[in-house]
């Protein structure tokens, strides 16, 4: 009897002796969005990506030049010709092309801004799941350390009758053999669990040998939404959807640059000169303008023209596909959310119940000798088995409601978790 004291102490997890800290699913949200690197550096490229737009709004450098009479090999009059000219020239934007420039760079800022939306978005739902599947696997070895006990007793009981002669040492074996697989089964969830932890540490940008913490269990809320109202909302955040739509306004704009590119730039001139004999620092003050000729390439500009709207026709048709794909993965996101909450009502409700009762009743018919030992050995197994599948059923069931959000791009708040905003960035 003491060996099995020792053996229960064993299955005890370390953890519960260290009483380590717990760890929130809102607490995993928060660390990932303030420290997964990934995102930092999305985050980063964003922000490169918006200083662009006042570089492509300003107007070409002003050019300043000068120039002096270094020799003279001739004999002439001393103002005949000028020793000193200065000049600045300065291009002036009338056809807007920096304008036209500007709003390519504001389009490319938002394809950034949405990819690092999506990096939040993926980042955070990695570490839901990771977190939903170490949820799972605690609960997994806790139904395995129950599971243990119980064939142990059942391995006890079994015994005693073989010790009075009304049941065979082969029953004993096999109740033992049983306990001895869930030993087995109990060192790979242990694995699980390690491997779980390893990915959350990864997304939080924690060292993966730092203790995490018991993950605290959560009650997922059910979808308040219409089919509908997902369809706006999916359309609104997703940020493949935004990525096509900017592109789109992207190659308008460079269609529009492409169109003022026959507009030619005035450059204005003011050039001031100087005589040698003069008085004056300046004898002379002229102005002028001067402009590119771009009708003569007609061929290159207009094929600049086609090549824009061709570039603007696939724009929009990979716009049209995104959205396209985007309710397809909608609707079997929707699915699965639908098939997995009906097999954890079936489970909760109905299979684990009644696998309980079998279990209780075989136990009772085996003690009092109305039924053999194979039958209750079988419904303890098939308790075990419904137990771990309705647990399997919940984490899928909350694993594709991670799915839904991170398809639709926004928080529906149907997790304990930090929602998505500018003040965390």
């Amino acid at each position: 009897m003491k060996l099995l004291y020792l053996f229960f102490f064993s299955l005890i997890p370390f953890s519960h002796l260290r009483a380590e800290a717990s760890l929130t699913l809102d607490e995993v949200s928060r660390a990932v969005l303030a420290n997964n690197p990934a995102i930092k550096a999305a985050l980063s490229r964003w922000n490169a990506t918006r200083e662009r737009i006042p570089q492509e709004l300003a107007w070409e450098d002003p050019k300043l030049s000068a120039m002096s009479r270094a020799a003279r090999f001739v004999t002439i009059s001393p103002n005949a010709f000028t020793d000193q000219i200065v000049s600045i020239e300065q291009m002036v934007p009338l056809s807007g092309k920096n304008r036209s420039r500007a709003r390519i760079a504001a389009a490319e800022a938002v394809v950034a801004y949405e990819e690092a939306r999506r990096q939040q978005l993926d980042a955070l739902a990695q570490a839901r799941k990771a977190y939903i599947r170490l949820l799972n696997a605690n609960a997994q070895r806790e139904l395995n350390r129950k599971n243990q006990v119980s064939l142990k007793a059942i391995a006890e009981i079994t015994r005693s009758k073989y010790e009075v002669g009304s049941q065979s040492v082969a029953n004993v074996l096999m109740a033992e053999s049983e306990a001895d697989r869930l030993m087995e089964t109990h060192s790979d969830l242990a694995k699980a669990i390690a491997a779980e932890q390893s990915t959350l540490a990864v997304l939080m940008n924690r060292d993966a040998f730092e203790p995490l913490g018991e993950p605290v269990e959560f009650e997922a809320i059910n979808l308040n939404f219409s089919a509908n109202q997902l369809r706006v909302l999916l359309f609104a955040n997703r940020p493949e959807v935004k990525i096509a739509q900017a592109r789109v306004a992207a190659e308008k704009a460079k269609l529009q640059l492409a169109q003022r590119e026959w507009i030619p730039d005035p450059a204005l001139t003011i050039q001031t000169q100087r005589y040698n004999s003069a008085s004056q620092v300046v004898s002379e003050v002229d102005a002028g303008v001067s402009v590119n000729l771009p009708w003569i390439n007609y061929r290159k500009y207009a094929a600049a023209i086609r090549e824009a709207t061709y570039n603007l026709n696939a724009a929009e048709k990979a716009s049209e596909k995104a959205q396209t794909e985007a309710l397809a993965l909608l609707r079997n996101a929707l699915l699965d959310i639908e098939t997995a909450h009906h097999h954890v009502e079936l489970f909760r409700d109905k299979l684990i119940p009644q696998a309980q009762q079998a279990f209780e009743a075989g136990q009772f018919s085996y003690e009092s000798g109305k039924a053999n030992f194979q039958d209750w050995i079988a419904a303890q197994r098939n308790l075990r088995d419904i137990e771990s599948a309705g647990r399997d059923h919940i984490t899928t069931y909350r694993t594709a409601l991670v799915e839904l959000e991170d398809v639709i791009g926004a928080n529906l708040e149907v997790f304990p978790s930090q929602q998505l905003n500018d003040s965390e960035k």
